[in-house]
């Protein structure tokens, strides 16, 4: 059906718009390009009483077998904004439908520092915000200054700053307090166009010794660490299915480490952990997976472990979802009960699990 500048359309297959190829129809699935557009698509929902869900990348997803009974929004807003140099800091306003890493790469590509070590990871702009996307010792929200978004409590568009943001570690009040508040349609990023990069990850500091690398040379090494690892979704790649990490990192009281090492036999010195607020500690799920037998190349069926980065779980061919949450509950109850830690999800689920 055709609204005044929004088709709507109906019971369309959302795994070709997911990186997992996985997931049923959404009853109605509406294209959009402008703001405009967006509140005409909304106000479609409200009408029917409709659920609304809004795609981006579809790269952080896991939709159910039976779809979505409501409106998926894809938004496809790419119409350039504004870019400002002001006293040594670019301001970078993107719309949300942009491709993440074509970004990522248009601002390396400049010499500027700030985003080089998020390269490869998919999806679009607007989902960076919402899960304040991060990698190889960068955060999303380290340069994000402000994002707009329709506010569907008042049905304005607001611009939010990074302190009303919330951010924290794979959060921010989009995915937290505020879910299904906002739809973000736009994010803008402040560079300083003095930084050079700064590298924390161990891959990256190997890969360059003592040399001082350029944000597009980082950008380059980080995509070569990312592709071995399994991380970059390259079509025709054996595991290119996938969500990404599909597993958040726990964060836990620092006296978890002696339960652990009980719990595992091992040293306390050997686990693997670093610092996190307020005396807790961030151990890595991808050890924890592995401790508990769940390894690089694992199969269950039609869907499994990547063979080469134990936290992407992959669609092995012709998997639904029901088979890849199969797989995740078998992993969490295994964790659990090994260390008494219960993994939580990173891909938003929708529709029923």
């Amino acid at each position: 059906m055709q609204l005044s500048s929004v088709s709507i359309q109906q019971n369309i297959p959302l795994a070709p718009y997911t990186t997992l190829q996985i997931g049923g129809p959404a009853r109605y699935f509406a294209q959009v390009y402008t703001e405009p557009e967006l509140v005409e698509a909304v106000g479609f929902a409200r009408e029917r009483n409709l659920p609304i869900f809004v795609l981006g990348g579809g790269s952080n997803l896991l939709v159910s077998d039976s779809g979505f009974p409501g409106l998926v929004i894809h938004l496809a807003i790419h119409k350039p904004l504004a870019s400002t140099d002001r006293d040594g800091f670019l301001y970078e306003a993107v719309p949300a439908g942009i491709e993440w890493n074509d970004f990522v790469l248009s601002v390396c590509e400049q010499g500027i520092s700030g985003i080089e070590c998020l390269a490869g990871i998919p999806g679009s702009v607007g989902g960076t915000p919402v899960q304040n996307v991060g990698a190889y010792g960068q955060e999303v929200s380290e340069t994000i200054n402000s994002v707009r978004a329709l506010d569907l409590k008042t049905m304005q568009f607001v611009d939010l700053s990074n302190a009303e943001c919330g951010f924290a570690y794979r959060r921010s009040i989009f995915n937290t307090t505020h879910r299904d508040r906002y739809i973000v349609t736009a994010v803008t990023f402040c560079f300083d166009t003095a930084r050079t990069p700064h590298l924390t990850y161990a891959d990256l500091t190997r890969h360059f010794a003592e040399a001082q690398p350029t944000p597009i040379e980082v950008y380059h090494a980080v995509r070569e660490i990312r592709h071995s690892k399994g991380m970059l979704l390259v079509d025709g790649e054996p595991d290119c299915r996938s969500a990404g990490s599909f597993f958040k990192n726990p964060v836990v009281d620092l006296g978890f480490l002696d339960r652990i090492a009980s719990a595992l036999d091992i040293a306390k010195e050997k686990i693997p952990h670093w610092p996190a607020n307020n005396n807790q500690i961030k151990l890595p799920a991808a050890w924890l997976l592995e401790r508990a037998g769940f390894v690089k190349g694992y199969a269950m069926g039609n869907v499994g472990i990547s063979s080469r980065h134990t936290l992407a779980l992959i669609n092995r061919g012709n998997a639904t979802s029901a088979e890849i949450i199969a797989l995740r509950n078998t992993i969490q109850q295994k964790v659990a009960s090994l260390v008494g830690i219960k993994l939580e999800q990173e891909p938003v689920q929708l529709g029923e699990s």
